[in-house]
């Protein structure tokens, strides 16, 4: 089963999109999104500093990513407006990247397959990354669920509860980086945020409690890439971006009919 490319894409799709889901929700009510683009954009710095290292990808992009989001959550809140902190980082980390990846010289690298994706080309390594990756997300977030809903909803009532709302932060950071290193390969690091944010805004019109959130994200998550990647088979697309251009329609569609379901 696993010698057919597209079986190994789907499975690499579903594994993205149940690591994606749980941890999309959060940066939806938290209104992280841009926090989960500027580490996504740093995973570039890390490929290239895997490749001149001669280390695993996953290694050097989760080590960059983890990198960005701690030093944008130690800089936050010091004198620095939070978008401007995180365009500087963002745009200086991809920079950075690119011209990285300039110099490394005797090495042949694809560098649309790192910003756009390269699903069709998973193999059965990448395969047992991504999946290891995915139930270490969805553990890690099963285990602090009630924790991070807490400190989302309300840090006063986080901290009467005696929970910490940032080792919250923590975790969905420590989160956020493990996803964008799985997900690299897969989408690239400028449709990574897409992915997180997507399928949770799309779940959004449709649930009534954040774990139906969470579970309705993950479904429209595989969905997605599924569909995108019969969609790219068909039609002759890029599969990452049409992935993500499956997702967005189901937005627009759940949207339509959550404005349909409050009129009546």
């Amino acid at each position: 089963m696993l010698d057919d490319f597209m079986m190994r894409a789907t499975l690499a799709g579903l594994g993205v999109a149940c690591a994606a889901a749980p941890l999309g929700s959060f940066v939806v009510w938290r209104r992280m999104a841009y926090f989960g683009d500027a580490t996504a954009h740093a995973a570039i710095l890390g490929v290239a500093l895997s490749l001149a290292l001669q280390i695993s990808i996953f290694a050097g992009a989760m080590g960059v990513a983890l990198a960005m989001a701690l030093t944008v959550t130690l800089l936050s809140g010091r004198g620095y407006a939070m978008d401007t902190l995180l365009g500087v980082l963002a745009h200086s980390a991809l920079a950075f990247g690119l011209v990285a990846v300039s110099f490394l010289s005797g090495i042949r690298i694809d560098l649309m397959a790192y910003l756009f994706g390269d699903i069709l080309a998973v193999s059965r390594g990448d395969l047992a990354i991504i999946w290891g990756g995915a139930g270490l997300v969805v553990g890690l977030i099963g285990w602090r669920w009630s924790g991070l809903l807490t400190a989302t909803l309300n840090e006063d009532l986080a901290h009467a509860s005696g929970i910490d709302p940032r080792r919250e932060k923590m975790v969905l950071t420590l989160a956020l980086a493990i996803t964008v290193a799985v997900a690299i390969k897969v989408v690239g690091a400028l449709l990574i945020a897409a992915l997180l944010i997507i399928p949770s805004a799309a779940a959004r019109p449709l649930s009534r409690t954040p774990e139906g959130m969470a579970l309705t994200a993950a479904a429209l998550g595989a969905a997605s890439a599924v569909i995108g990647l019969r969609a790219a088979y068909v039609l002759d697309t890029p599969a990452g971006p049409s992935i993500v251009c499956v997702a967005a329609l189901f937005f627009a569609l759940t949207s339509l009919l959550g404005r349909v379901w409050r009129a009546g």
